[in-house]
């Protein structure tokens, strides 16, 4: 009986690891910059990039639109581009934008082939697809790897999850995300890219949930709601012409079911915001505009896994830009 006891205090005074809780951390949203020309721009962006480097967050998300709409789209621009998303000390994951190859027509940005431009930069800055940028890099997963043998075109869509914290990169750009009359080959490459980019986002919540993942971030360039988003009788939904209309009914139909936080990135339209743009149709769908063009700055986004809301948000102001 004593032996019995004994033992049962023993075992009673063995105490078993907590489980793991997911460490709250932060990263850096920035995008739409630098906008003009490089002498004017260039010193001012790398003060923010060491700003931001002296933050020390666990990475850095930037939302595409590397440089202004009427700016060269030359290799020397996309190359010094490319130069400052590894100049960041963390980690960096990009989104294209439609001012480095969707806009690169116009004259005052050379008058080039759009989908030449794009190809350089596939093939330029997503060498390797499964490395993102910045000084140290962490593994992503990209669609060209792990999507589908008709989606394999796509290394630019890559997801990465840290802490119980999906991040989807998708390639969602301004200019009605390149749906456009002007050429056939525009529309042509929309209606690939925008298959692609449903199929990326519908894998990034299927995986989300089986690995039950507190909440997801979801990061594009484009402003989905400047133009054709809100119809009459529904002040929730695109028009029919609308180049977002699939990704954003697909981000709605899925946040909803996932019920858990979700939080859009992205700019374009270069007015810093947090708000909900779904409060009916997926009230937990919260949207961050980050700063741009000559509003160059950023945001600090905090993140605590454990938290109802899991997202809170700070400005980083440049010391080089500061506001009147």
């Amino acid at each position: 009986m004593l032996r019995r006891t004994v033992l049962a205090a023993a075992l009673a005074a063995v105490v078993l690891p907590a489980p793991a809780q997911a460490e709250p951390f932060t990263f850096v949203a920035l995008g739409d910059m630098p906008y003009g020309l490089p002498k004017n721009v260039f010193p001012p962006f790398e003060v923010l990039i060491d700003t931001v480097n002296a933050l020390k967050p666990a990475f850095v998300v930037h939302i595409g639109d590397t440089k202004s709409g009427s700016t060269p789209c030359d290799n020397a621009m996309l190359d010094a581009q490319l130069g400052y998303l590894n100049r960041f000390d963390p980690a960096a994951v990009y989104s294209l934008g439609d001012n480095e190859w969707t806009d690169c027509y116009r004259k005052k940005a050379g008058q080039f082939d759009p989908l030449e431009r794009l190809d350089y930069i596939r093939r330029t800055y997503f060498a390797d697809p499964s490395t993102s940028f910045g000084v140290h890099p962490l593994a992503v997963e990209s669609q060209a790897v792990v999507g589908a043998p008709e989606h394999r075109t796509y290394v630019e869509n890559t997801r990465f999850t840290k802490d119980g914290v999906m991040f989807v990169q998708a390639h969602v750009v301004g200019s009605n995300n390149n749906l456009e009359n002007r050429n056939m080959a525009a529309v042509a490459e929309y209606f690939a890219r925008d298959a692609a980019n449903v199929a990326w986002l519908n894998g990034a919540f299927d995986k989300a949930e089986a690995e039950g993942a507190k909440a997801l971030a979801v990061a594009i360039q484009a402003d989905m709601f400047e133009f054709g988003f809100g119809v009459p009788g529904n002040a929730e939904a695109f028009v029919r012409h609308s180049g977002f209309k699939n990704f954003g009914d697909t981000l709605v139909k899925r946040a909803k079911a996932f019920d858990r936080p979700v939080l859009l990135i992205y700019g374009d339209s270069h007015q810093f915001r947090v708000w909900r743009p779904f409060p009916k149709g997926a009230p937990k769908i919260m949207a961050l505009e980050v700063f741009g063009a000559q509003d160059m700055h950023a945001v600090l986004v905090s993140v605590d896994p454990d938290d109802l809301a899991v997202f809170g948000f700070k400005p980083v102001i440049n010391p080089a830009r500061p506001f009147n």
